[in-house]
């Protein structure tokens, strides 16, 4: 191996490879500090919800439509206005995207 050097510095394979090691094994050491009696799959995996008991996911679940309603409903004039033009062709959306890049391209060139 060789020590590649470059302008702002060095780069060696196998400095790399003892700093990742090093990082590893603190790492490890780090949670060698974690409980011992710790156990999955039982009570203690459960999520902690002040004492109460955890509900059925289907009625707390949040749909999105409900999640975005007053961002949509404020928005509901720009989007009646975009749903009136969009017809899913992806060719249209390029060509409106290279006519739009000519226009700044050329607004860019004149200033």
């Amino acid at each position: 191996m060789f020590t590649l050097e470059t302008g702002s510095g060095f780069w060696n394979p196998i400095i790399w490879i003892g700093v990742i090691f090093i990082a590893l094994l603190i790492a490890y050491v780090i949670r060698g500090f974690g409980r011992r009696d710790y156990k999955r799959d039982t009570e203690q995996t459960k999520p902690f919800l002040s004492g109460n008991v955890e509900p059925d996911k289907e009625l707390v679940h949040l749909r999105a439509k409900n999640l975005y309603w007053g961002f949509k409903e404020t928005l509901k004039g720009y989007y009646e206005i975009l749903r009136k033009i969009h017809n899913g062709m992806v060719s249209d959306y390029v060509l409106w995207f290279v006519i739009i890049m000519c226009i700044l391209f050329i607004v860019m060139g004149v200033l």
